[in-house]
């Protein structure tokens, strides 16, 4: 073999040698990132590129590692120059321009999305590039918008590890941090967090008091972080997970204990958790009868939603609500946090923002949900989230953004807004019984509160032993308050705050709270009891149902849609002339006539029947009737011609608790009306 021959087999050889090492580095990066080990995955990608290994997707791959480990900033090379080398996902362009903002390059971010738009193939990614030209269309009002805010770096108790999702309570601070990680979690390449807490006065922590909680919260083996306490302190709700144990970054859950004889007990999995599923970054109301969190079950809108789960008739946390597509977007929302002004705070990377993840706070304006960004300097083009307000007009919150110590870092915020004066409305109120003498406390009654313009449920509860209740209300709005019990018919009061307001110049404290009273009175469901009723009439010799008569029908549906457990026998009356016969056959056609009009209303006609009594059951008789003036006889006459009703069948009342995690998205993607709990 001659010499530029035996090169040549050489050079074959080497080359196949290593395609064959690019080959298998791609193949190994692909598994770490399908386990969510992307810093592993990275350095395999980046051994495929050395190889000349399918370039475009490892450059892809590695930018899909950086923004999966919420490090987008870093992966703006990458998807560049995956774009240049022709790699076709056109998820690619989406991400491209999400870099780009993290960078803070807004400009280039829009022009590329637009450029997209205009060739793009995939109708649900050129939509999502569109809100986000949108988003960014918008970001000048957001930076341009006058903030009182000043935020300042926890230095004392920052590392060069990450240290986030910032509580206070009970005068100390609880944080997550991975500065004791011995262990690398090989997502980011950092150390495992567990939960520390540290004694504070508002933002002034004494170091020497700085420890970790023990063994029976952290383990070695697991991320610990995102912890939320309920009001009395003796519930903790954290998040759990990274263990390996299961595939990609959904291993991630919410564990419940509670402080009994001086320590934490040992956690247990909640219920409310789906085990395919990422759940975390829980935040307890400030009544505790309402556990908000991030999840990115099926179902949702896009990355992770944030859900509310209320307190069932047991005391658990069973029914799940996703918050809906005004607070939820096709990115990412997590961090929730119910301040004391009674707004919820969040953070997306979604809602229009600088970079990164954002602060936003839900504000309620004429009974309609809008979404606001904070603003600079609480955000930046980098990742800002878990805000906490332990006072009004203080708080600390997370962010990764230049200048800290090291990953994420803790920091404190005050707002120094010269005309910040905050106003607390409240409705509280009692269920008692209704026909009985005297009136009783009913407890264990459900009462939800309810917008009287969307029918959106602002609040939901469970009456206590005194059967009171209590909601979070707001300015110039009316509201339906729904009492619901087993064995009592569900019923229905108005409240309204409309021309109740207390204006704001006469504030003289930061906080006021204002407290509205009412009651709720709840009547027991009896079989075969007759409920008349009130202005059911007919006109003489007829059954066709008048436009009075209609209204009050409605109110029989209203009924009967409040309490589907019922079965009700509907039956209709006749004054007493003309014959027996021909009295029987019109109160026939009358509560036929009235069924039938409940049946359009869209109630199952298996659950009415008709009766028609005629003269048989008069309530004024002949001859009381014969005694009255002559201008009163017809009235009396249209009194008998009434329609009554009776319960005939009492089924089990289901409640969606009674389901282990039922869930339930409040509002249509395609409604703007959205619902959320603001039990608070």
């Amino acid at each position: 073999m001659n010499r530029i021959s035996l090169f040549l087999a050489i050079l074959s050889v080497f080359m196949l040698i290593s395609c064959s090492a690019g080959k298998m580095a791609l193949k190994k990066g692909d598994k770490r990132f399908k386990y969510g080990e992307y810093d592993v995955s990275v350095e395999y990608y980046a051994k495929a590129i050395e190889k000349n290994q399918n370039v475009a997707e490892a450059n892809f791959k590695i930018g899909e590692s950086y923004r999966l480990s919420n490090r987008v900033k870093y992966a703006l090379p990458y998807y560049q120059k995956a774009i240049d080398q022709g790699y076709t996902d056109e998820n690619l362009h989406l991400y491209f321009a999400h870099a780009l903002k993290a960078n803070e390059k807004y400009a280039e971010a829009k022009e590329h999305l637009k450029n997209f738009v205009e060739k793009g193939g995939d109708k649900k990614i050129v939509e999502l590039a569109e809100i986000e030209i949108q988003n960014l269309t918008t970001l000048s009002d957001i930076m341009e918008k006058p903030n009182y805010f000043r935020v300042r770096n926890m230095e004392d108790i920052n590392t060069a590890g990450a240290e986030y999702a910032p509580v206070y309570f009970n005068g100390e601070l609880f944080f997550a941090s991975s500065r004791n990680g011995d262990r690398i979690y090989k997502a980011t390449g950092t150390g495992f967090t567990d939960i520390f807490k540290v004694k504070t006065r508002g933002a002034i922590v004494d170091v020497s008091s700085l420890s970790a909680l023990d063994e029976t919260i952290n383990t070695p083996i697991t991320n610990e972080g995102s912890v939320t306490f309920s009001p009395d302190g003796q519930i903790m709700v954290f998040a759990k997970g990274n263990s390996g144990r299961r595939k990609g970054e959904d291993d991630v859950n919410l564990y419940i204990t509670r402080y009994r004889r001086g320590r934490w007990t040992e956690p247990e999995f909640m219920q409310i958790n789906d085990p395919k599923a990422w759940d975390s970054t829980p935040a307890f109301s400030r009544d505790g009868s309402t556990l908000f969190f991030a999840s990115n079950r099926e179902g949702g809108f896009g990355g992770t939603d944030l859900y509310a789960a209320t307190r069932n008739r047991r005391g658990q946390f069973a029914r799940v609500r996703n918050l809906g597509p005004i607070i939820n977007t096709a990115g990412n929302e997590m961090f929730p946090h119910m301040a004391e002004d009674g707004r919820l705070y969040f953070s997306s990377n979604g809602h229009p923002g600088m970079g990164g993840l954002d602060i936003f706070v839900v504000n309620r304006v004429d009974g309609r949900l809008k979404i606001e960004n904070m603003g600079a300097p609480i955000n930046s083009s980098d990742d800002d989230f878990g805000i906490f307000f332990y006072d009004p007009s203080k708080g600390f919150f997370t962010s990764n953004r230049p200048g800290g110590k090291g990953d994420d870092d803790i920091y404190t915020f005050v707002n120094n807004d010269p005309d910040l004066k905050i106003i607390n409305y409240f409705l509280v109120g009692t269920t008692r019984t209704k026909g009985v003498d005297p009136e009783q406390i009913l407890p264990g009654t459900n009462v939800r509160l309810i917008s009287a313009v969307s029918d959106e449920v602002i609040g939901e509860t469970l009456t206590g032993p005194d059967g009171t209740f209590r909601f979070r209300v707001y300015e110039e709005e009316d509201y339906v308050l729904l009492g619901e019990k087993e064995e009592y018919f569900t019923a229905r009061a108005s409240f309204t705050t409309k021309n109740k307001a207390v204006p704001k110049e006469t504030l003289t404290q930061l906080v006021t709270n204002k407290v509205f009273e009412t009651e709720i009175k709840l009547e027991r469901i009896e079989l075969d009891k007759s409920i008349v009723l009130e202005n059911i009439y007919y006109d003489l010799d007829k059954w066709d149902i008048r436009p009075d008569a209609a209204l009050e029908l409605d109110k029989l549906v209203t009924i009967l849609e409040d309490n589907p457990e019922i079965k009700i026998e509907l039956s209709s009356h006749t004054d007493s002339r003309q014959t027996v016969e021909y009295n029987l056959e019109l109160s026939r056609k009358r509560a036929l006539s009235a069924v039938e009009y409940i049946v359009s209303r869209g109630v199952n006609e298996e659950r009415l029947t008709a009766r028609g009594y005629g003269k048989s059951r008069l309530i004024i008789s002949d001859e009381e009737i014969a005694a009255l003036p002559e201008s009163e006889r017809e009235t009396a006459h249209q009194v008998n011609r009434r329609t009554e009703f009776k319960v005939t069948e009492i089924g089990k009342r289901e409640y969606p608790e009674d389901e282990e995690n039922v869930i339930n998205v409040i509002g249509d993607p395609d409604d703007i009306e959205n619902r959320i709990n603001w039990d608070n």
